[in-house]
C-alpha cells in the first residue's frame, strides 16, 4: 500500500487536471448561463483525459521497475507491487474519465446521481475484491481487477448520462475536438489539485526513501497505515469541498456573492468539525485506529506513535483544503497553487529532509504536523485578503442592483 501510494497518487492526479478544471469552469459557465461552452468544456475534457492516460500509461509501462524502486520498494515488496500496478495501470483510463465525468456530472446540477455513480463503484468493488481474492484465490492481481471492473461499471453509468436529452449539458460528437482556449482554461484550474497530487507523490517518495532509511521496512509499512488513517479523515473534507465547489462556482459566476461567501464559511466550519474529531481520536485512540491495518506488535507500536504526531495538527488541515479549493471553484488558479504546493512541498520536504537529522524516525512524522501549520497560515493570509475582495464586490452589486430598481 504505501509503495504503490505514490503511483496511484500520480494517476490521480491526470483525473484532478482534467476532472477539476472542467467541472470548475462549467459551473462558472452554466452561472453565467452559457451552455454552449459547458459543452465544448464536456468534449474537449474526454478527448484530453484519453489523451493524456495513453502518455501516461505508455511511460509508466516502461519505467515501472525503476519507479517502484525509487519510491522505496524492496526486493520483498516489489513483486506485490509490480502485480498490482500492471493491471490497475491498465484500467486508468476508466478510472479517470469515471472520476472526471463525475465531477462534471456533479457541477451541472445531479449530486445525487454523482453520489450514486461513486457509490456504484465502490460496492463492486467490496464485491468483487474478496471474492477474486478469497474465491478464485487471484492474489493480488485479483485484487486490481476488481478495481478495473468495478471503475468500468461507474464509467459506462456517468458517460451515459451525458448522452441523455434530459441532461442539461450534452456530450456532441461536434465538440469532442481539442481547443486551445477551452484547453487552457481547464488546465489553468485544474493545475491546482493536479500540482497537489503530483507533490503528494513527490512528498511519498521522499518519505518512503527517508522512512526505509530511518526505520526499515516496518517504518514504510507505518506510513501506510498513518497515510490510509490521514486520508479517511480528509476524505470527508475533500468530498465537502466536492459538495461546494458547483455551488460557489455557479454563485460567483451568477455574481451572487453572498451565497459564494455563505456557502464557504459552511464549508470552513464543517470541515474543522470533521478533523477536529479526527485529532481527537488520533490522540486517544492510536492503536485502536492501527490495528484496522495489522497484527503485528511492532507495526502496531510504530503506527500509534506515528498516527500521534501527525494528527497533531489535524484541525488546521481542513480550513487549508478548504480554502484551496474555493480559490480553485472562483477561478483564481494561481493562489490555488499556492495553497496546494505550500503543504505539500514547500514546507513538507524541508521537513522531512532536515527534522530526521535532530530527532531521527521521529523527526519525519514531527515535519507533518509542522507543515500542516504553516501551510495554514498562509491560506488564512490570502483568504482574509480575498475575503475583503470579496465583499467590496458583493457591495456595489448592490448599488447595482439599487440603481436598477
Amino acid at each position: 500500500l504505501a509503495i504503490t501510494f505514490p503511483v496511484m497518487t500520480l494517476t490521480s492526479s491526470l483525473g484532478m487536471l482534467v476532472g477539476s478544471g472542467a467541472a470548475a469552469r462549467i459551473s462558472i459557465s452554466l452561472g453565467k448561463r452559457d451552455h454552449h461552452t459547458a459543452e465544448q468544456i464536456l468534449g474537449n475534457s474526454l478527448l484530453l483525459t484519453v489523451i493524456l492516460n495513453a502518455v501516461f500509461i505508455t511511460l509508466f509501462y516502461i519505467y515501472l521497475e525503476p519507479i517502484l524502486m525509487a519510491f522505496g520498494a524492496s526486493s520483498l515488496t516489489y513483486p506485490y507491487a509490480r502485480d498490482y500496478l500492471e493491471i490497475v495501470l491498465l484500467g486508468n483510463v476508466f478510472v479517470s474519465l469515471c472520476y472526471n465525468f463525475n465531477a462534471m456530472m456533479r457541477s451541472s446540477g445531479y449530486p445525487t446521481k454523482a453520489m450514486v455513480t461513486m457509490l456504484i463503484g465502490a460496492v463492486l468493488n467490496l464485491i468483487l475484491s474478496p471474492l477474486f481474492l478469497f474465491v478464485f484465490k487471484l492474489g493480488i492481481r485479483g485484487v486490481a481487477w476488481a478495481t478495473v471492473i468495478s471503475m468500468f461499471i461507474g464509467m459506462l453509468f456517468v458517460m451515459h448520462h451525458f448522452t441523455l436529452r434530459s441532461s442539461v449539458i450534452r456530450l456532441r460528437w461536434r465538440n469532442i475536438r481539442l481547443k486551445g482556449r477551452i484547453i487552457l482554461s481547464i488546465i489553468t484550474i485544474g493545475l491546482s489539485p493536479f500540482s497537489m497530487q503530483v507533490a503528494a507523490s513527490a512528498v511519498a517518495l521522499l518519505m518512503n526513501t527517508s522512512l526505509l532509511r530511518y526505520g526499515g521496512d516496518l517504518a514504510v509499512g507505518a506510513y501506510g497505515i498513518v497515510n490510509s488513517i490521514l486520508m479517511l479523515v480528509l476524505m470527508v473534507v475533500l468530498g465537502l469541498n466536492q459538495g461546494t465547489q458547483p455551488i460557489i462556482g455557479y454563485n460567483y459566476g451568477a455574481g451572487n456573492y453572498h451565497r459564494v461567501r455563505e456557502t464557504l464559511f459552511y464549508a470552513l466550519r464543517m470541515a474543522t468539525l470533521f478533523t477536529t474529531a479526527g485529532f481527537i481520536l488520533g490522540q486517544f485512540f492510536p492503536q485502536l485506529l492501527a490495528s484496522a491495518f495489522t497484527t503485528d506488535e511492532e507495526l502496531l507500536e510504530i503506527s500509534s506513535t506515528g498516527l500521534r504526531i501527525a494528527m497533531l495538527a489535524l484541525p488546521l488541515v481542513g480550513f487549508q483544503i478548504v480554502s484551496s479549493n474555493f480559490f480553485q471553484s472562483i477561478g483564481f488558479a494561481v493562489k490555488s497553487i499556492i495553497q496546494s504546493l505550500s503543504r505539500q512541498l514547500i514546507f513538507m520536504v524541508p521537513g522531512i529532509i532536515l527534522l530526521p537529522r535532530i530527532w531521527g524516525l521521529k523527526g519525519l512524522w514531527i515535519a507533518i504536523p509542522v507543515s500542516d501549520t504553516l501551510a495554514a497560515m498562509l491560506s488564512l493570509y490570502l483568504l482574509v485578503i480575498q475575503l475583503r475582495h470579496l465583499k467590496r464586490m458583493e457591495q456595489d452589486q448592490l448599488k447595482i442592483d439599487l440603481r436598477h430598481d
